[in-house]
C-alpha cells in the first residue's frame, strides 16, 4: 500500500490541513494536535463529541502558530474572537507542560491525543468505502485496505518507522455534520454491526523521520 494522502490537525477536534510531506517524531506529526480550545469555566479541552461546532471550523500552521477559519470565514487565533463564535470563553493553549496547568485531561502530555498509543493514525480507503475521509481525521490516508492486520508490526514510511499499536474505535464524532458532510447516523451503525466498532489503526513512531505522499508502506524487518 501507498500513501494518498497525509493530513494533520493542528487544533484538537477542528478541520486540518493537507500535506505533500511531513515530519514525524515521539509526538507524532510535527503541529499534530498541538493546540486545543479550552473552556475557561470548567478547564476542559473542548471536543467534538461534546461541542459539535468544533468540526465546522478548520486550523492550519502559519509561522508556527495556529490559524482558525471560522464557518463566516473569518481567521483568527484570538481568544476574544473564539470566545464570542462559541458564546462562551475559551482560550486555545499548547501541550507543552508548562501551558495545562489546571486543564482537565486525562490524555498522554505533549499534544492533545485522546491515547498514546495513536500519535498517528492510518487509514485505508478500502477501509472507509464510500464515506468521505473527512469523517475519520486520519493523518494517513493509504491506497489498499489491510491496515488491521499490521497491529502489533513495524512499518516503514519514507524514513520513518512506526509500531502499529491498535484498532481504532469510533464514536458519534464521525456521524456529525461538517463543512459539505451532512450528519449520517448510518456511518457509526455500519462500523459497530460491521467491524466490531474499529475503524483505521493507531500507532507511536519508533523511529523519527519524514515520509510524503505517494511513499510505500513497508512492514520493517525485525
Amino acid at each position: 500500500m501507498n500513501v494518498e494522502q497525509i493530513w494533520r490537525y493542528p487544533v484538537k477536534s477542528l478541520g486540518g490541513e493537507s500535506l505533500p510531506l511531513a515530519s514525524a517524531t515521539a509526538l507524532g506529526i510535527d503541529y499534530d494536535r498541538k493546540w486545543c480550545l479550552v473552556d475557561q469555566e470548567t478547564l476542559r479541552v473542548l471536543s467534538a463529541d461534546r461541542e459539535p461546532r468544533l468540526l465546522m471550523a478548520g486550523a492550519r500552521v502559519v509561522d508556527d502558530s495556529p490559524l482558525i477559519t471560522l464557518p463566516d470565514g473569518t481567521e483568527t487565533a484570538e481568544d476574544a474572537v473564539l470566545s464570542q463564535w462559541l458564546g462562551r470563553s475559551v482560550s486555545l493553549r499548547t501541550a507543552r507542560e508548562g501551558d495545562r496547568g489546571g486543564v482537565d485531561w486525562s490524555g498522554p502530555s505533549g499534544a492533545w491525543h485522546d491515547r498514546a498509543q495513536a500519535r498517528i493514525t492510518l487509514a485505508s480507503r478500502a477501509t472507509s468505502g464510500d464515506w468521505d475521509q473527512r469523517r475519520f481525521r486520519s493523518n494517513l490516508l493509504l491506497s489498499a485496505g489491510g491496515e488491521d492486520e499490521l497491529v502489533g508490526r513495524e512499518v516503514v514510511i519514507g524514513s520513518a518507522r512506526l509500531l502499529i499499536e491498535l484498532k481504532l474505535e469510533r464514536c458519534v464524532i464521525v456521524t456529525r455534520a461538517q463543512p459539505g458532510l451532512d450528519r449520517d447516523l448510518e456511518v457509526l451503525r455500519t462500523i459497530n454491526r460491521d467491524r466490531n466498532r474499529t475503524l483505521g489503526v493507531g500507532a507511536t513512531v519508533r523511529q523519527h523521520g519524514e515520509f510524503a505522499a505517494g511513499d510505500r508502506v513497508l512492514i520493517a524487518e525485525l
